[in-house]
């Protein structure tokens, strides 16, 4: 037995396969709203694992019933790691082509193995219908992969393996029976054999480290939400902050803090239960961010204050903007929302020394400023005092 004996490629790679499965199973268990797609590609690796299991039944079934089944779930299996592609990229599964490929690929693969005997035929057609898969989701890639070596990884194996599937078809086509026949041996035949088999469990890998990269990316996305808004959390504001003030060291411009609470929330938690107050903080801020520019931040610092930053803004337009966001609120609201009114304190930052705590702490005087005065109001905070650094230098 070589080292390329098409037995022990077969069931080595159907071994793996099943457990590569089981891993994709699991994640789609685990994550089933987050990664799509991740389920129609362990069915489709179970597929090609039944489809392996018949072919080596040649010799105990009739060799037109084995072939034709494992030929059958070998599409099914290919065409469903297809439509897996499509769901993680948010395309319409392409449903109506891969029934239409398999009832053709059937139908050839009945016509030439039945009816007129002819192998090579048989070897073109499935390769070509194959082709088309492979190259469906290459095209995915390209053209909805995101800019990173998770999909560039995934989209070399696949373009590598359709360059393959295409070969061969071209040789069923051009070459001798005996050049594409798998189970006579020979040195492309034993290569295919090789390749397909463990590139179907490299490709199941690639597609693994593209849905790890994706679920990456919502957890640290999460990581910086706040889960009952969707608005930015604390975390998420910090970093936002922290790009604005680097723009401000070097565009040397302005900009402005608006600190922003709701007055008596309390009182409508304990009026009308927590579930209402949830409410109203959605609608807060639903409505904050529509009078806010597509520039501008704003994130929930907990209970019921938001923060709102405004780049490249002075503190009067600042104001301008805190007093549409008031009266936004006070505008007429979903039937069921009790009435209430927000308070806030405005600070603008000019110096790019200051930093985000020492800005929080201005805008939180101006607000409690404005909830001593009445509430329902806006107040301004006082400048900046000069940084430390220059205090030193004026009394040294």
């Amino acid at each position: 037995m070589t080292l390329l004996d098409p037995s022990t490629i077969i069931l080595m790679s159907t071994l793996m396969g099943g457990a590569m499965s089981i891993v994709l199973f699991s994640a789609h268990r685990s994550f089933p709203s987050e990664i799509h797609g991740l389920d129609h590609w362990a069915r489709g690796l179970l597929c090609m694992i039944v489809g392996a299991v018949l072919f080596n039944l040649r010799a105990v079934l009739p060799s037109a019933l084995v072939l034709l089944g494992a030929n059958s779930m070998l599409l099914w299996g290919l065409g469903l790691s297809m439509i897996g592609t499509e769901r993680f990229y948010h395309r319409r599964p392409s449903w109506r082509a891969f029934h239409l490929v398999w009832v053709l690929g059937m139908t050839g693969m009945a016509c030439w193995l039945l009816l007129w005997p002819d192998f090579q035929a048989r070897v073109a057609v499935f390769s070509f219908l194959v082709f088309g898969f492979y190259a469906r989701q290459v095209q995915l890639i390209w053209r909805h992969g995101e800019r990173h070596f998770a999909t560039r990884f995934f989209g070399v194996l696949m373009l590598f393996q359709t360059v393959v599937v295409a070969i061969r078809g071209g040789l069923a086509l051009f070459g001798s029976a005996t050049s594409v026949d798998l189970m006579r041996g020979g040195t492309f035949a034993s290569f295919y054999l090789a390749t397909a088999n463990f590139m179907a469990l490299l490709l199941a890998v690639g597609f693994m480290t593209v849905a790890t990269r994706r679920l990456q990316s919502i957890l640290e996305l999460r990581s910086t939400l706040d889960p009952l808004t969707c608005v930015l959390n604390r975390r998420g504001f910090a970093d936002v902050y922290a790009k604005e003030r680097a723009q401000l060291r070097r565009a040397a411009k302005g900009m402005t803090l608006l600190s922003i609470d709701l007055d008596f929330f309390k009182l409508i938690n304990d009026q009308h239960g927590h579930a209402m107050g949830d409410r109203v903080l959605v609608h807060v801020a639903a409505t904050i961010g529509k009078t806010l520019r597509e520039s501008d931040h704003m994130a929930r610092f907990g209970g019921e204050e938001f923060v709102v930053l405004l780049p490249d803004t002075a503190v009067e337009r600042a104001v301008g903007a805190a007093e549409r966001i008031r009266l936004a609120l006070r505008a007429p609201r979903p039937e069921g929302l009790p009435v209430y009114t927000v308070s806030v304190g405005v600070a603008c930052q000019r110096n790019a020394a200051e930093d985000l705590d020492s800005l929080l702490m201005r805008a939180d005087a101006a607000l409690y400023r404005a909830k001593a005065n009445g509430r329902d109001r806006v107040e301004v905070a006082e400048p900046a005092g000069p940084p430390p650094s220059m205090l030193q230098a004026i009394r040294a």
